[in-house]
C-alpha cells in the first residue's frame, strides 16, 4: 500500500507563495556537545562573540540554548537560525563557529521554511523599554 507522493521543496514553496505565506527560506543548525561540558564552557566566550557578529551582520535570525526535559538544566545544546543563500553556505557559517572549530560541539544543519507565526514588538517610548511578545 502506498501513500500520496512526497512533495518536493519547490512544490511546497510554490504552494506557500500561492497561499500568501511568508515563504522565507532559513537554515537551522542544532549544536550538541561532543563530550563533557568543560570544552563547551572554555569556548563559550568566543562562541558568543561569533554569535554577536552574525547578529550585527544580519545573518542570524535567532539563537539560544535548549534546556533539559525538566526545564532545569542546560546540557550544552543549542539551536541557531541563520539567513543564507544555500545549505552549503549555512554549513560554512556553522562550521566557522568557535564551538565547532574547537571540537567542543558538533552540528547538523537543516533547511527551514518560515511560513506562519507572528512577531510583535512593543516600544513604550516614555519608559525607554522594549518588549517582544
Amino acid at each position: 500500500m502506498s501513500g500520496p507522493p512526497i512533495p518536493t521543496a519547490k512544490e511546497i514553496r510554490q504552494k506557500s507563495a500561492e497561499h500568501g505565506h511568508l515563504n522565507m527560506q532559513l537554515y537551522v543548525y542544532f549544536t550538541t556537545p561532543t563530550g563533557e561540558l568543560g570544552p563547551v564552557m572554555e569556548n563559550l566566550k568566543e562562541h558568543l562573540e561569533y554569535q554577536a557578529e552574525l547578529e550585527r551582520k544580519g545573518i542570524m535570525f535567532g539563537a539560544g540554548p535548549h534546556w533539559d526535559d525538566n526545564e532545569e538544566y542546560w546540557t550544552g545544546e543549542g539551536m541557531v537560525i541563520v539567513r543564507a543563500n544555500s545549505l552549503a553556505e549555512a554549513r560554512e557559517i556553522a562550521a566557522a563557529d568557535p564551538m565547532h572549530k574547537s571540537g567542543a560541539r558538533k552540528f547538523i544543519v537543516r533547511p527551514w521554511l518560515l511560513n506562519e507565526g507572528c512577531l510583535t514588538i512593543k516600544f513604550p517610548f516614555s519608559q525607554g523599554k522594549r518588549e517582544l511578545i
